[in-house]
């Protein structure tokens, strides 16, 4: 690959600035160029003022998702040449407040993501360590669903966070799903309590967005399906 490509990135610096606005750019094109080494070029060589995130490069920390030609993506793992247009637009992710520049701000994201205790707690009956056999049909029901890395692609994408920023999102509610699908966590009805409501599980339209974008191929509207089920046990008695 040889050439050059034109980028228009998004500037905005809230302590100087009035309105945001597209800086272009113009990049050498080099074999295997990834997203995040045009934003690297910008900064190192072009303009140093230049503020986005990333870490691990490998697509495994998601810190440096962003908005990349109308798209939640991970900069890191998006080369330049499956874009297929020789304009690259970057704006930062979309229903997120932005900070400077690329870098959102996260704690919105991660608020929803604490208001369904995202951590496990095992029940008291439990008294000695208990495997689930990677093999085992339980597993298998959220198996895809653990690969999640919190990168907000799907929040960005999401129509519904848009229209209601109290609405938890798709990442919160496939972690929520997650662990009250396990039968060894001992919070399942408290959590099915969070996410049961306007602003939880019935928000969700279905429409898909967040599987879209997911770099890790997970599909949070399914588990937010199966937690809908699993609300309306609740509802009538049902639930255990």
């Amino acid at each position: 690959m040889s050439g050059h490509i034109e980028v228009r990135i998004f500037r905005y610096n809230p302590e100087t600035d009035r309105e945001p606005r597209l800086e272009n750019y113009r990049v050498p094109l080099i074999r295997n160029m990834a997203v995040l080494d045009v934003v690297m070029h910008v900064q190192n060589y072009l303009d140093g003022t230049l503020s986005f995130r990333c870490s691990c490069r490998i697509g495994m920390c998601g810190s440096c998702a962003m908005y990349v030609n109308g798209r939640p993506r991970l900069a890191c793992r998006t080369q330049v040449s499956s874009l297929g247009t020789s304009v690259l637009e970057l704006r930062p992710l979309p229903n997120l407040p932005v900070i400077k520049d690329l870098v959102v701000d996260m704690e919105p994201f991660f608020a929803k993501y604490r208001e369904i205790k995202p951590y496990f707690e095992a029940r008291e009956d439990l008294r000695d360590f208990v495997r689930i056999s990677p093999g085992s049909r339980e597993r298998g029901l959220i198996d895809l669903m653990l690969e999640c890395i919190t990168c907000g692609a799907c929040y960005g994408a999401c129509t519904m966070v848009a229209t209601d920023p109290q609405y938890l999102g798709p990442a919160a509610l496939n972690r929520a799903y997650c662990l009250v699908a396990d039968g060894r966590d001992a919070r399942g009805k408290e959590r099915l309590s969070a996410v049961d409501g306007t602003h939880g599980v019935w928000r969700c339209h279905s429409q898909f967005n967040c599987a879209e974008v997911c770099p890790k191929k997970i599909v949070p509207t399914w588990s937010i399906q199966q937690l809908k089920k699993m609300c309306l046990f609740r509802r009538l008695g049902l639930y255990k």
